[in-house]
């Protein structure tokens, strides 16, 4: 059910229907009054207001079926589906060639996972239809729903050889082909489409986007400056050329193309965010950090904002004020194993050794396995006298690095730390039958074990019968 515009016809009748609303009184209204009306509340989420039109409507014109469309429309968006089957059942049987009842019973069948019936029931509403392109578009989307690109992209490109300019297809189908992996696929399809829309800015961007992908950066440049000569308003075209001039090393040429997107419109934190980086690479330092901070200040829920600011200090060893900085970055996105092993790494350059064991702890927690991390932790917990909990951290670690020398002498060395010889000498011989030169980790973790004469008699009697 498409409308066109708002004309001063259409106003007046909205304002006609939502002064009666205020007044409680009861006015008429002719049936394409009332479509209007309902579409454009649904156009704008007005439901309440919908569905107090579709009642009224209905009171005063009980047989019309768009009217009942409606109604059903706002059934399957309150997901009321068997009352809405009811009723569409109910329509079929007085217009069975209705496309909107074929649309609104695939509608259902998608919302119940049931979308290969969905699909076989838009195939035949085709036979009804005038406006072929939203049916394959709607198809297209079902055959999304079951991973089937092949078959969605055939769709969408229906939809194109209808429309040339229905860009949500063409985004579809370029979705398709990047799904599947199809990136040369996907550039003589393009370029086939520009033969016959030479000044489409859509198409010249998704062109650059996919050379960008096969690194035929080159040629992604030229398209982005065609999508830009096409439409030299066009945001992403300068954004995407950006991020190729800053693979490419062309950083002031980035820069440049970044500002003209702040100029056209309010600034992205992206684009801010960018302009620091190449800022960084071009060593202008000041520069640089000045545009992180107004990345944050544009956003200040931009995580890779707060981190590269972070990074920043941290890179000039001002470690108290990364510390500060990484703190914002985990309170945005708590779940982040980058941030906290950077959280964990600060903390241990600054001695705050509670805290980088925290971080290392809850780095291992959300599934980083590094054995750097198990390493780092286990190391942390000796220096704090935790000999148990660097026990049981490297127990785990030794689960997923079996007959690691690193961890075999760190083990050695605790259990000797806790009086439990027997344990002790099996990692100690371990750890030298996998590597004899690594015992200075115990010279340097356990310097007090390994002045024992029993163990430095099983070091050297293993490393000369080893000769």
């Amino acid at each position: 059910m498409e409308f066109s515009q708002f004309d001063d016809n259409n106003n007046l009748s909205l304002s006609k229907f939502e002064s009666m609303l205020k007044t409680n009184s009861v006015l008429f209204f002719d049936s394409n009054e009332f479509e209007i009306i309902i579409h454009h509340y649904l156009e704008n989420g007005k439901i309440a207001l919908a569905k107090k039109a579709i009642k009224l409507g209905l009171e005063q014109h009980p047989s019309s079926i768009t009217l009942k469309l409606f109604k059903i429309e706002v059934y399957v968006f309150e997901n009321k589906l068997d009352k809405a089957d009811i009723m569409l059942n109910e329509l079929y049987v007085i217009e069975p060639t209705n496309e909107e009842i074929y649309i609104q019973k695939a509608n259902i069948l998608s919302k119940q996972d049931e979308h290969i019936q969905a699909i076989e029931i838009l195939e035949k509403a085709l036979e009804f239809t005038s406006d072929v392109p939203d049916l394959y578009s709607l198809i297209g989307m079902e055959y999304l729903f079951l991973d089937q690109f092949e078959k969605a992209k055939f769709n969408f490109m229906k939809c194109l050889e209808t429309d040339i300019e229905d860009y949500a297809s063409l985004y579809n189908i370029i979705y398709c082909f990047e799904f599947l992996e199809q990136n040369q696929e996907a550039i003589e399809y393009l370029n086939l489409y520009l033969d016959k829309n030479p000044y489409c800015e859509v198409a010249w961007h998704q062109l650059g986007k996919q050379y960008a992908a096969i690194d035929a950066h080159q040629k992604a440049l030229a398209s982005y400056d065609f999508a830009i000569i096409s439409d030299d308003t066009f945001i992403g075209a300068y954004l995407e050329k950006g991020k190729v001039l800053e693979i490419l090393n062309q950083f002031e040429e980035a820069i440049e193309n970044y500002k003209i997107t702040l100029a056209l419109d309010d600034p992205t934190s992206f684009a801010l965010l960018r302009i620091g980086h190449c800022y960084e690479k071009l060593n202008e330092t000041d520069l640089a950090v000045q545009h992180f901070y107004k990345t944050v200040e544009e956003d200040p829920l931009l995580d890779k904002g707060w981190i590269a600011i972070t990074n920043f200090y941290n890179k000039h060893k001002k470690h108290q004020k990364a510390l500060f900085y990484i703190n914002k970055a985990i309170n945005i996105d708590g779940e982040n194993v980058v941030y906290w092993k950077l959280y964990a790494q600060i903390n241990q350059r600054l001695n705050f050794l509670e805290e980088a064991e925290r971080g290392f702890k809850k780095t291992l927690e959300l599934g980083n396995y590094e054995i750097n991390t198990w390493i780092s932790r286990g190391d942390i917990l000796i220096k704090l006298g935790e000999y148990e909990a660097a026990i049981f951290n490297f127990e785990q670690c030794a689960e997923f690095y079996p007959e690691n020398e690193e961890v075999e002498y760190r083990l050695a060395g605790l259990y000797l730390k806790l009086n439990k010889p027997e344990e002790g000498y099996v990692h100690l011989n371990s750890a030298l039958h996998i590597n004899k030169d690594y015992d200075f980790i115990i010279q340097e973790l356990f310097p007090g074990i390994y002045k024992r004469p029993s163990v430095n008699k099983i070091i050297e009697t293993f490393k000369k019968s080893s000769l």
